[in-house]
């Protein structure tokens, strides 16, 4: 049985961790759907994180590495200095993108966490993403992911600081910054996943030390969970890169209006 229930998580994990749709909000209407005490599995929750963490690391390596090695570069080098500079500002605007999430999550997360957990509140959320989701149905944009601007990385910042309210898609909402700063679509989807990898990985070096105490009779499990996370999550990234490309996130939008009407109605 847990074998079969960890899977089912890792799968809910993988499908909704890259979509902008909330993981953490579907998580928390399934546990209500179906009254269960299921999903009340927090150390489960770093673990198929990690999973999906490891699918987009996957995605994106080639990105990374050569981030890496332009910010070290420039740093570094004089020589390869003005080939790196482009590598170099990306990564220092990723940075101040990543601030504000930040300081909003050590100062609030925990008081958000214990305080909006109605779903009505939830429901709200959907709605919030349904409308943001909407507003750009038609923006293409027309900068690449060099035309990002220290402007374009707070504004996508403070966007992206919003996202501690559980259940507003972080990479629906990021999304959403990047289209409005007029970026490619292509572009935007990068820069969303991109910022991805700090918030992830910050969140779940917070939370590793609850792993500790973990029963041994869980890590089989666990580990099947977390396998079925990276692999739907992988998939799951493809399918919505396909529609960012094709400009359809208007499909999300109507998904997650239909998702808050449900329960509006179901949960009256």
């Amino acid at each position: 049985m847990d074998y079969i229930k960890y899977i089912l998580l890792g799968i809910i994990q993988g499908i909704t961790e890259p979509l902008p749709v909330s993981s953490s909000g579907h998580i928390f209407l399934f546990k209500n759907l179906f009254n269960t005490e299921m999903f009340n599995t927090f150390n489960f929750e770093i673990i198929s994180n990690f999973g999906s963490f490891l699918a987009i690391l996957f995605i994106f390596r080639k990105d990374i590495i050569k981030l890496i090695k332009d910010f070290f570069s420039f740093i570094f080098s004089k020589e390869k200095r003005k080939t790196a500079k482009n590598g170099f500002m990306y990564v220092i605007k990723m940075i101040i993108s990543t601030i504000p999430v930040g300081i909003t999550g050590i100062l609030f997360n925990d008081y958000l966490e214990s305080h909006y957990t109605s779903l009505k509140m939830l429901a709200f959320a959907f709605l919030f993403t349904a409308l943001m989701l909407y507003i750009v149905r038609n923006i293409k944009g027309e900068k690449d992911s060099d035309g990002i601007t220290f402007k374009d990385a707070i504004i996508i910042g403070l966007f992206q600081a919003i996202t501690i309210i559980p259940g507003i898609s972080r990479s629906g909402t990021v999304l959403v910054a990047c289209l409005i700063c007029k970026l490619k679509r292509e572009d935007a989807l990068k820069y969303t996943f991109m910022l991805y990898f700090p918030v992830s990985f910050g969140t779940m070096l917070l939370k590793a030390t609850d792993l500790i105490g973990t029963p041994t009779t869980l890590l089989l499990p666990y580990l099947c969970g977390m396998i079925a996370a990276l692999v739907i999550t992988y998939f799951s990234y493809q399918w919505l890169s396909n529609m960012v490309k094709k400009g359809k996130l208007w499909k999300f939008s109507i998904y997650c209006l239909c998702l808050a009407l449900f329960i509006f109605i179901y949960f009256r």
